[in-house]
């Protein structure tokens, strides 16, 4: 039997619509990150800017008060920390090479492996300018999510009456306690995910520095901030750790595989249930395809909000999806 195709005129002009949504969307995917990024923000600090609140201060004032507060604690750290860090990050790129000609599992040549380090030294001059672009790129962009986020705070009280004008008054209900319930799940990721970071990298520094590794702050630093990749996240920031401890003695990296573990396994059987009440928990391989999927569509900021864009997902399909659907 033959088949026959009708195209109507109808169908070919949604087609070009499609087409151009998903063109459009494209053009502004940065534009998107930085949306997702400050809602990210206003979900997480809403409910300290109610506490505020509560006290009659005003909106505006509230975000502000917790905006310094914020800046106030992230300069006080780095005051702190930024002195003994480039010291010790200096002593660790300096020793780097030596460390890793000392593994002879690696099979590395201690000259072939400063030749590329000074290499890639000796380009440095060149890219000047292209550092220095991206870094201010990287300013524009978190000042422009700091001040997206500042309105996202400053409107939320309104959105129901946004929705009402577009949606009806029944239709805009629901999607507003949608929206709650996805900025109540982003917003505990967000404060779960800091507090892990701060436990995690106090604990790498002290049983490091028990251990007599002089270069422990940043390798714990890198250890609180690699913990917002889940899986994947403390594997990485371990192999540093463990491949400087071979410069001290073969005792010492075993020890420090062993303190890795150990860290691990306190964050994953203690940790995470008290901070994360379970409230985020993701399956372990819909976080990897995540992670990759995040990579691949935006590099190192795709793979940070890889997460809290499945968090979203699942948070609407629950919503839309039959409860048999659901199970299925």
């Amino acid at each position: 039997m033959k088949g026959k195709i009708d195209f109507s005129y109808s169908t070919v002009v949604k087609f070009f619509i499609l087409l151009l949504g998903a063109w459009f969307i494209y053009r502004i995917r940065q534009l998107l990150l930085i949306l997702f990024v400050s809602f990210i923000i206003m979900s997480a600090l809403k409910p300290v800017v109610r506490i505020l609140e509560k006290t009659r201060l005003h909106r505006a004032w509230s975000i502000v008060v917790v905006y310094v507060f914020i800046w106030l604690f992230i300069g006080g750290i780095l005051a702190s920390i930024i002195p003994p860090l480039v010291t010790q990050t200096g002593n660790l790129i300096m020793i780097l090479p030596s460390s890793l000609s000392k593994i002879q599992l690696l099979n590395l040549d201690q000259s072939a492996v400063s030749g590329q380090i000074i290499s890639l030294l000796g380009s440095l001059p060149e890219n000047v300018l292209n550092i220095a672009g991206n870094i201010f790129g990287n300013i524009i962009n978190l000042i422009t999510t700091l001040v997206i986020s500042f309105y996202l705070l400053t409107e939320r009280d309104n959105l129901d009456k946004y929705l009402g004008r577009w949606l009806g008054e029944r239709r805009a209900l629901e999607v507003s306690a949608l929206v709650s319930r996805i900025e109540a799940r982003l917003g505990t990721w967000v404060r779960g995910e800091l507090i892990l970071m701060l436990t995690i990298g106090v604990l790498c520094y002290l049983g490091l520095r028990i251990l007599g590794v002089e270069t422990a702050l940043p390798l714990a630093l890198l250890a609180g901030l690699f913990e917002i990749i889940p899986s994947i996240g403390p594997i990485l920031s371990a192999i540093p750790a463990v491949i400087f401890a071979f410069t001290i003695n073969p005792l010492v990296a075993l020890s420090t595989v062993a303190l890795y573990f150990l860290v691990h396994n306190l964050e994953n059987s203690f940790v995470v249930p008290i901070v994360m009440n379970k409230a985020t928990g993701v399956n372990p391989l819909i976080s990897l395809l995540g992670l990759l999927i995040g990579f691949e569509l935006a590099g190192a900021v795709g793979t940070v909000l890889a997460i809290p864009a499945i968090l979203v997902i699942e948070t609407v399909g629950a919503h839309y999806l039959p409860p048999a659907q659901q199970k299925e």
